[in-house]
């Protein structure tokens, strides 16, 4: 390791306070170990950048102001030494972790190097690891209280910019190509970290929940514009109450929300099964309106209600996604089986798709297959997850798709 005089610069301050986002940031040289730490990291609750270079490590960390730096150490690797002193000099304030074989001489001079001048070093993560490995190694950062009860203020939630959307995956059933993606609401706690929906989602009545649902539109949109950036365009669907369309002016700024851009689609809104059955003319109305607006309604969660949709005056529906409890396990219920069909012919009489989501198996995804579902969804084909981790994968879905085929 080179030399670094490291005398001009000041102690770096300990792991700061500022948990509302945990940013970390990976440093090495190879771009699948970036990658695969990203992910692991993101299934934590961080937030993730990368450097590939020493070089770039000072901007990232003025631009991005990580709480952790996963930094790691080989010999062909990037230099350490202009790591160590991009640290020092931007008074980084969080920790690093290393990884490496903690007996390497490399390893050990780094850390004799950081713990002198105040950085806070983690324990050393020995190579190989695994995603379990790295989170025992950042044990001390998660967080260790359990899901809040009673549930946390959507106000406040909102306030405080907790609030993110994940997505997953559509895939075509006969390709296996990606085709869209469904956006779920996740909030990412100071205390609790990533908290799903049931612990944060108001009841319709609450005077927030118009604001959450403006939050769902508005996100997805920023979210669209990235992913077109990024990917390519992506067709997005995002779950709405049945009491959103109602409200005249919530309408038409849905509406106005719409971009104007040639690559855009349109946007799929999921509405429950059971609000369609509960108030028909409301589901139809809004789907008919909404289209001319480059707008299309879902119904979601279809189970055993679905003889109530053959009562509907009309059928401007796009899509009838089957609810997962009737999906999961249908290869071997035939009871299960025959409630898809039913549905998958309810689908195809009215010229929409019919869509199999909670697919977790081979088997389930080859009957849904047999039972012709246009698309599936679930854990099989990957499990929601923030908007960049999707970018990701879904171009490497893709690409193995390609060579499947």
């Amino acid at each position: 390791m080179e030399q670094i005089n490291f005398s001009e610069y000041s102690r770096a301050a300990h792991f700061g306070h500022r948990k509302l986002t945990p940013r970390a940031c990976v440093v090495d040289s190879k771009r699948h170990l970036r990658l695969f730490l990203s992910d692991a990291l993101e299934d934590l609750g961080f937030v993730t950048c990368e450097c590939g270079q020493a070089g770039d490590l000072a901007g990232v960390l003025q631009a991005e102001q990580p709480d952790l730096i996963v930094l790691s150490v080989c010999a062909d690797g990037i230099n350490v030494g202009e790591i160590l002193e991009a640290i020092v000099r931007k008074n980084f304030g969080g920790k690093v972790l290393v990884i490496g074989q903690p007996e390497a001489i490399m390893v050990k001079a780094v850390r004799q190097i950081g713990e002198e001048y105040g950085i806070a070093m983690l324990p050393s993560l020995p190579t190989p690891f695994g995603a379990a490995s790295l989170r025992a190694s950042l044990a001390t950062l998660l967080p260790a209280e359990p899901a809040p009860s009673p549930a946390v203020d959507v106000a406040e939630a909102l306030k405080a910019g907790w609030l993110e959307l994940w997505y997953q995956q559509k895939i075509d059933t006969r390709t296996l190509v990606p085709s869209g993606a469904e956006a779920l609401v996740r909030m990412r706690h100071p205390a609790w970290g990533v908290v799903p929906p049931a612990y944060f989602i108001p009841d319709e009545k609450d005077p927030h929940f118009r604001k959450l649902s403006e939050f769902v539109v508005g996100r997805a949109i920023e979210d669209w514009r990235y992913l077109l950036e990024s990917q390519g365009p992506v067709d997005l669907s995002i779950n709405l109450p049945i009491s959103f369309f109602g409200n005249a002016a919530a309408v038409r700024d849905l509406c106005r929300a719409m971009p104007a851009h040639p690559a855009f689609a349109g946007l799929l809104i999921e509405i429950n099964s059971s609000d369609v059955v509960d108030h028909p003319d409301v589901a139809v109305d809004a789907a008919r309106r909404l289209r001319l607006h480059n707008i299309a309604i879902a119904i979601d969660n279809v189970g055993a209600e679905w003889p109530s949709l053959l009562e509907l005056r009309s059928f401007p529906f796009i899509e009838l996604k089957v609810d997962q409890q009737y999906v999961k396990g249908c290869a071997d219920d035939r009871l299960k089986q025959t409630v898809c069909r039913r549905i998958v012919e309810l689908a195809r009489d009215n010229g929409a798709r019919a869509v199999a989501q909670g697919i977790e198996t081979r088997a389930d995804y080859l009957a849904a297959h047999e039972m012709g579902f246009d698309l599936v969804q679930g854990h099989l084909f990957g499990k929601p997850v923030a908007v960049r981790k999707f970018a990701r994968s879904r171009a490497q879905l893709a690409a193995g798709s390609e060579k499947a085929l």
